[in-house]
């Protein structure tokens, strides 16, 4: 008998031998047991699943001898030649060839009237249903609405999108899914406990989750490794193959990256290049594994999980998982995944999977917002759990990158940056303000209370001082009344003034040990027409007042302590 490819030798024959679609099959079967049989069925989903095996199944249950029946002998004429392709009373019809209407009617519609030859059921199986053209499926439409009692229709199709409602509206549509790689490897065991094929779990993983869930492409790749490797195959072998990447080159550019070890992330990807591997396919599994070391760092109980780690990295990826934080793991997938789609149509792929391995490191240096505040606030802020490996256990954004374990020397023509906390430049246009400590509350000059008050207005709001009170032509102190002066001019800067008023009295009271009333007024115009004013800067000025009573502006420099310099007009 003449060599049968493993695809073929092992095609399921019943119900039960359908690997990963139990739900389809659980409910033909119990159609079946209850008589309910409908006129059309819809297969949709990917590639080598099962969809049209299950059809040829459900064949074969309708027109066995002892059928209906959902278990069917396979033995009695029915079984075997439906199972072989070549029963009368069975059609199946590829639609990629009968795309056009005549063929449909000649074919399919032409034969619905004629009794089946010696089957119980005439049944049309209509594979990649997808690429009927629209007048084929209008010429269907009222044969599947209504056919004669004795046809069924089983139409696949790994494209469901593509077949009009109208046909899917009068069919029973069943949609099947992809197959776990845990699944196709325990079946890949099988078939080679079977063949007395001696193959490692590694190897077995490996085919497993380069076939992306589809059955038949698992069994080809097995296939054609078995005719390279003989009777013993490795992961190696597997590898050698199919061109699919080790874990253990994954595992090693993961290591460098937790190291911060970049000559070993350019040596890993030399390793990369140098074995032949597609480049695109090292970030698509690096992001595979990034996510299932964010998988174990979420719910540590899934290592036990042969689809997340295999028993053989089990230990390592575990421990590579307790030196990653979760918002590194987040932050890599997103760089990985971007470097994939780019080095699609990039000159020099080896480029964007080393620098996406460079990146990945870099991130790791980040710090959370939260402790960038805490220590510019002199760590007066409560302080931000870490995991180990770097990033924060929550979910603070990150922007300046952490020191790494051996602090750089400044670079030449810089100066390393101070630890102290970042403080605004003060202006000095306006009236100086006190430099040493204020006196003793209740025993103030005019004088000394008006120089200390500008000094707390200085300390505790910075940009109010610079824009509004820096501003004012004059600033006098009339026993319990401080009195500001502003050009007309400035009418916005003496609103600004007045909508503080109450924080500056509070603020004077505290100081000077009594009630203290302020005040603003408008200069007279011979009082304004003293100095000289531009246009042109008073309208900036004005600009910059309005500029900084938006909401919008204060809080960003209550987060980012900076000073705003010049307003343009748009």
């Amino acid at each position: 008998m003449s060599y049968q490819v493993i695809a073929r030798k092992w095609r399921p024959q019943r119900f039960d031998d359908v690997v990963g679609q139990q739900a389809v099959t659980r409910t033909l079967k119990n159609a079946i047991a209850a008589g309910r049989i409908a006129q059309a069925f819809v297969f949709a989903g990917p590639r080598g699943v099962g969809k049209t095996t299950t059809a040829r199944i459900l064949a074969r249950a309708l027109n066995c001898e002892n059928g209906p029946t959902t278990d069917p002998c396979g033995t009695c004429d029915a079984c075997r030649e439906i199972a072989d392709g070549r029963d009368i009373d069975v059609l199946e019809i590829d639609a990629a060839t009968h795309t056009k209407v005549e063929t449909v009617r000649e074919v399919i519609i032409g034969g619905l009237s004629l009794a089946p030859v010696r089957d119980t059921r005439k049944i049309f199986i209509i594979d990649e249903v997808h690429q009927l053209s629209a007048g084929s499926f209008n010429a269907l439409l009222k044969s599947i609405e209504e056919p004669p009692a004795h046809v069924v229709f089983i139409m696949a199709t790994t494209e469901l999108q593509k077949i009009p409602d109208t046909i899917l509206s009068r069919s029973q549509v069943f949609e099947f899914r992809t197959i776990s790689a845990t699944a196709i490897a325990a079946q890949l065991r099988q078939i080679a406990d079977a063949d007395h094929i001696e193959v490692t779990d590694d190897a077995l993983a490996l085919v497993a989750r380069g076939a992306d869930g589809s059955m038949r492409d698992a069994q080809s790749a097995f296939d054609q490794v078995m005719a390279f490797a003989g009777d013993r195959i490795t992961a190696d072998d597997v590898s050698t193959v199919l061109g699919l990447v080790g874990r253990d080159l994954l595992l090693d550019a993961v290591q460098a990256v937790a190291d911060e070890d970049a000559a070993a992330a350019f040596a890993i990807a030399a390793r990369a290049v140098d074995a032949g591997y597609d480049l695109r396919l090292i970030l698509r599994e690096l992001t595979r594994v990034a996510r299932d070391l964010l998988v174990l760092s979420v719910d540590p109980s899934r290592a036990s999980d042969p689809e997340i780690a295999p028993e053989g990295e089990r230990d390592r990826l575990k421990a590579l998982a307790a030196r990653f934080s979760r918002e590194d793991l987040l932050r890599a997938f997103d760089v990985l995944s971007r470097a994939e789609f780019e080095i699609k149509t990039a000159a020099q792929p080896r480029y964007y999977l080393e620098m996406a391995l460079l990146r990945w490191i870099h991130l790791r240096k980040l710090t959370p917002l939260a402790e960038l505040i805490d220590q510019m606030n002199g760590g007066s802020a409560p302080a931000v759990p870490r995991r180990p490996g770097g990033g924060a256990s929550t979910a603070s954004p990150s922007v300046a990158a952490r020191p790494s374990r051996v602090a750089p020397s400044p670079a030449p023509g810089r100066s390393a940056v101070p630890p102290a906390p970042f403080t605004p430049p003060v202006t000095t246009s306006a009236p100086a303000a006190a430099a040493a400590p204020a006196p003793s509350a209740g025993n103030l000059s005019a004088a000394a209370l008006k120089d200390a008050l500008l000094a707390e207005v200085r300390k505790a709001r910075a940009v109010f001082y610079n824009t509004v009170m820096a501003q004012a032509q004059s600033i006098e102190v009339h026993g319990d009344r401080i009195l500001w002066t502003f050009t007309p001019v400035h009418g916005l800067l003496r609103g600004q003034l007045e909508q503080n008023k109450a924080w500056l009295e509070s603020l004077a009271a505290k100081l000077a040990g009594r009630r203290i009333q302020i005040q603003s007024i408008e200069a007279t115009p011979d009082e304004a027409a003293a100095p000289v004013v531009d246009p042109a800067e008073a309208r900036r000025t004005e600009l910059k007042a309005k500029a900084m009573a938006d909401a919008a502006v204060q809080a960003l420099l209550d987060v980012f302590p900076s000073e705003i310099r010049d307003v343009e007009e748009m």
